[in-house]
């Protein structure tokens, strides 16, 4: 394994890590200051939320691993071209079920999340 590929299977873990300890601070060390969370909502309209935006939410939910629940993540794929990288994810909160797709740049040699697309369902 390249030391891309070590690099965001690394980012990937800590990703796994942050949802399932919710930990603002953690997520917030690999997502670049610039970065987004977008998602299509119950009412079928997409949202953007600025990163500090969302982070802020974060830091108001109850973690899976403070709820004494099982975890069950895992990365499904990561793929890189150049500077750029895409890494898809499966993890669970309680009582939804996440997909996400993280679109990482390597900006000054480290990997950052750029931009965060989900969906979840229950």
């Amino acid at each position: 394994m390249d030391a891309d590929a070590r690099a965001l299977r690394s980012l990937a873990h800590t990703y796994l890590d942050s949802a399932y300890e919710m930990d603002a601070d953690k997520f917030a060390s690999i997502f670049h200051p610039s970065s987004s969370v977008t998602k299509v909502g119950d009412d079928g309209n997409v949202s953007v939320t600025p990163i500090a935006m969302w982070l802020a939410a974060v830091r108001n939910l109850k973690a899976p691993k403070q709820q004494g629940l099982e975890r069950n993540d895992q990365i499904l794929s990561i793929d890189v071209e150049g500077e750029l990288a895409l890494v898809k994810l499966k993890l669970q909160i309680p009582p939804r079920h996440f997909t996400d797709m993280l679109s990482c740049l390597k900006v000054n040699g480290t990997w950052k999340i750029a931009q965060k697309v989900m969906t979840s369902k229950t």
